[in-house]
C-alpha cells in the first residue's frame, strides 16, 4: 500500500526552501538526500481498458535502473492519496504484463488486456530531490518534483511536493503535512501524475 500526501508548489523559492529543510532539520536521516531524473511511460491498450478498470501501468527509469509498477484501488481525500502498488525491477521500458504473472493482480492485468498490444499513452519527465525524516515513531520521505506531463493532446507542468509514509501511522503523516503547508502555504494536489495525464487525454480527444 502506497500512502502519501501531495501538495502543489507555486514558486521556485518555495521549492528551494523546502529542500533547505529548516523545518525538519533536527529529524532528517543522515545521508538520505538524493537527486535523480525520473522518466516514466504509462501504458494501456488502444481502448484504454486499464484506465477504465482504474489500473495504472507504469515503467519508469529511476536514475540508472528501470522499474515497472502497477497501481490500483486508488483513493484520495484532499491531499491524502492511498493505493495498492506492485513494483518489479525490469531491464528496459518495454511493456510486458508477464512480469507480474506471479501475483493476483498480474492475473487480473492479463485478463483485462487479453493479449492485446500495450502502447505508451503518455509520459512524465521529472527531476526529483528527496530526503527522509524520522520522528522516532514514523519514517517519511519528502520528495520535491519539477517536470512535466506529456501527452499527444498537450502538456502540463509538474511542481509539487510529496510526503510518503514509509512506516508509522497515517495520523502522523497528516501532522507532518500540516506543518509543511502552514509554513510554506502549499495547496492540495488532488490529482496524481497519472490522473493528470488521463485528464489531458480525455479533454483532448
Amino acid at each position: 500500500m502506497e500512502i502519501e500526501l501531495k501538495f502543489n508548489i507555486h514558486s521556485d523559492q518555495v521549492a528551494d526552501a523546502i529542500w533547505q529543510n529548516e523545518l525538519f532539520a533536527s529529524i532528517e536521516e543522515a545521508d538520505s538526500r538524493d537527486e535523480m531524473c525520473l522518466d516514466a511511460r504509462y501504458y494501456d491498450t488502444a481502448d484504454y481498458s486499464l484506465s477504465k478498470a482504474q489500473i495504472a501501468y507504469r515503467v519508469r527509469k529511476e536514475g540508472e535502473r528501470w522499474v515497472a509498477a502497477l497501481k490500483w484501488s486508488g483513493t484520495n481525500e484532499g491531499a491524502l492519496h492511498s493505493r495498492e502498488e506492485l513494483c518489479v525491477p525490469v531491464f528496459d521500458n518495454k511493456p510486458d504484463v508477464s512480469i507480474f504473472a506471479q501475483s493476483d493482480m498480474g492475473d487480473e492485468l492479463m485478463r483485462i488486456t487479453g493479449g492485446r498490444e500495450l502502447e505508451c499513452i503518455f509520459k512524465t519527465q521529472v527531476h526529483r530531490k528527496m530526503f527522509r525524516i524520522d520522528t522516532g515513531t514514523s519514517i517519511f520521505e519528502i520528495s520535491i518534483d519539477s517536470g512535466r506531463v506529456i501527452t499527444p493532446y498537450g502538456q502540463e507542468p509538474i511542481n509539487e511536493v510529496e510526503i510518503e509514509l514509509y512506516s508509522g501511522e497515517t495520523e502522523e503523516l497528516i501532522e507532518i503535512g500540516k506543518k509543511l503547508t502552514d509554513k510554506y502555504e502549499l495547496t492540495i494536489a488532488e490529482d496524481s501524475k497519472y490522473a493528470r495525464g488521463i485528464n489531458l487525454i480525455k479533454n483532448g480527444r
